[in-house]
């Protein structure tokens, strides 16, 4: 079996507005994330930690943010496309784990929906789907509340047997 480990980082900053997409799960509150895209820092970093981990490139390889064609896109597009290449080069999306950095909102009450969203959208079971949250104590600029981060890490499998 060949086992491979990707990790993906992203941030965006916060502006003005009345919610943000986090794991493909829209989550009111008094603020946005500012970005090309829906700014979904979640499923950025899991798409980075797919390509990664395949040798892929990057999510900006894939979807350059100065391409008009993804201003405002739902970015379960980009994560769809990163499992795919993956998928047409013998993987399989064994597990996820992504950790959202940032002082609000609080993620524990949205946390079993991104999870099942993440699942849905994958068609990986949600056995395989972590997500967690964590503060920097209002150190740096989360805990300034000036953007919001996240970090992902995956594992992808290909069956590499062969017959002799």
């Amino acid at each position: 079996m060949d086992f491979r480990v990707g990790n993906g980082f992203d941030v965006h900053a916060i502006g003005a507005g009345d919610g943000i997409t986090l794991g493909g799960v829209f989550i009111p509150c008094g603020f946005a994330l500012i970005g090309h895209s829906d700014a979904d820092v979640a499923l950025h970093a899991i798409t980075d930690a797919i390509l990664g981990a395949a040798c892929l490139g990057d999510i900006g390889q894939h979807f350059p943010p100065n391409d008009p064609q993804w201003k405002g896109a739902d970015s379960t597009v980009f994560l769809k496309h990163a499992q795919k290449l993956a998928h047409e080069l013998g993987f399989t999306l064994n597990n996820i784990d992504v950790t959202i950095i940032g002082e609000a909102p609080k993620i524990s009450p949205h946390r079993d929906t991104i999870r099942q969203r993440i699942s849905d959208v994958l068609l990986l079971e949600l056995s395989r789907v972590s997500v967690k949250a964590t503060t920097t104590e209002k150190l740096g600029f989360t805990g300034r509340s000036e953007g919001l981060a996240a970090l992902a890490t995956v594992m992808i499998i290909k069956n590499t047997i062969r017959n002799t």
